[in-house]
């Protein structure tokens, strides 16, 4: 994998892969292809909700670990789980992401075997992550894991699993993030450079955690220090600079995973620091069993049960893409332009009703951006930021 110039990290490919591994990437890539869980599958129990998808247990709680509900993101729900997963034995290492030591401002796939190295590695990365990047190593090595990461990411592994069994037998729970986009390295970079710092003079670029939401916090090697607040960095929706395939990304909310986890601010966003909170949201048997026993050992406190229109109201910004993904995959298609195959996600049937102020608009931005090339990537290079 390889930064792009414009902030993106992207396969470099170093020779043309075989037909079959060519076949293989092609029905697992979440660029090319996302088909949902079918809800005659849904576990016994469980809900299926058109906006939600899959739903079984829906709570509110944190890590019942005060550091970790400190110093992870929001209530420290996914380290709470990954570290649960391995004090119990259920897996033998957690597979992640981690602030890069020689460039934090970056994330790189990390593999942790102790509660202490997922501790090390908590606290919400923004920007681009490639957590799959060793996914095949993992499964030569023939040890039990769990996963932690982006939708797309659980998507692949779910596609992954249905061709090649090895990956059921080992990577044991799915663990997701709800995700609002990843954003490009240059949203990262701005920060940087409206202080003149160079990225190899950063020691630290926290993203969030140390409280909830918590600062974005940058050190240098000089010892300057820089602070935002969480609605500093992110209340501007149209300032995430997300990459493209978030901007039509059919599974945010993480459909395909055992547990889903989120933050839960009403009306989408935090008025202030609190002690932190998740939204939990169970979506297979695996995952009922996993969170059941999370709770019991302690490990997870749940405080009250959620609905899912108060899941709406905690992502208001999932139900507005929900609405408008329709609207803007037509107008790709209608274009001609480069159009992924999303299936069985309830697109059409949730899209904002034909001829609304939605639908215009998200039509109608799609086909701007397609006139301005926003929609495909730059022809290859062969100079990539390594």
């Amino acid at each position: 994998m390889a930064m792009t110039p414009e902030g993106r990290e992207r396969p470099l490919v170093k020779q043309e892969p075989g037909g079959g591994d060519l076949a293989l990437i092609n029905a697992v890539c979440p660029g090319i292809t996302v088909t949902g869980p079918a809800p005659e599958d849904t576990a016994d129990g469980h809900g299926f909700d058109d906006m939600w998808g899959p739903v079984g247990t829906m709570v509110r709680g944190y890590s019942g670990d005060p550091e970790i509900r400190f110093r992870a993101a929001a209530g420290g729900g996914l380290t709470g789980l990954a570290t649960f997963l391995l004090e119990s034995g259920r897996v033998e290492r957690i597979a992640h992401v981690t602030a890069d030591p020689d460039r934090p401002m970056r994330s790189r796939a990390t593999v942790s075997s102790t509660p202490a190295e997922v501790l090390a590695a908590s606290g919400s990365r923004y920007g681009p992550a490639a957590p799959l990047v060793d996914f095949m190593a993992l499964l030569e090595d023939g040890k039990s894991f769990a996963f932690v990461g982006k939708p797309c990411d659980v998507d692949a592994i779910r596609a992954l699993e249905q061709r090649d069994p090895r990956v059921a037998a080992l990577c044991k729970v799915k663990l997701a993030l709800v995700c609002g986009g990843a954003s490009e390295l240059s949203k990262s970079g701005n920060i940087l450079a409206r202080h003149g710092v160079a990225e190899d003079e950063v020691t630290l670029f926290r993203y969030r955690g140390y409280g909830n939401p918590g600062a974005t916090r940058i050190e240098t090697r000089d010892g300057r220090a820089f602070q935002y607040t969480y609605n500093e960095m992110w209340d501007d929706e149209s300032a995430w600079q997300l990459q493209f395939r978030c901007k039509i990304c059919p599974d945010p909310i993480g459909e395909h995973a055992d547990i889903a986890v989120l933050d839960c601010w009403p009306g989408g966003g935090p008025t202030g620091e609190d002690a932190g909170f998740n939204a939990f949201v169970t979506r297979t048997a695996a995952g009922d069993a996993v969170f059941s026993a999370a709770v019991d050992a302690g490990a997870i406190i749940v405080t009250d049960a959620v609905t899912e229109r108060e899941l709406d109201d905690y992502q208001p910004h999932q139900v507005r893409k929900k609405r408008a993904l329709h609207w803007r995959l037509k107008a790709m298609a209608d274009a001609g332009a480069l159009t992924p195959r999303f299936e069985r996600l309830r697109i059409e049937s949730f899209a904002a009703p034909e001829g609304s102020e939605v639908a215009a608009r998200n039509r109608d931005g799609m086909a701007d951006r397609i006139a301005q090339g926003k929609t495909s990537e730059p022809e290859a290079r062969r100079e990539l930021h390594a």
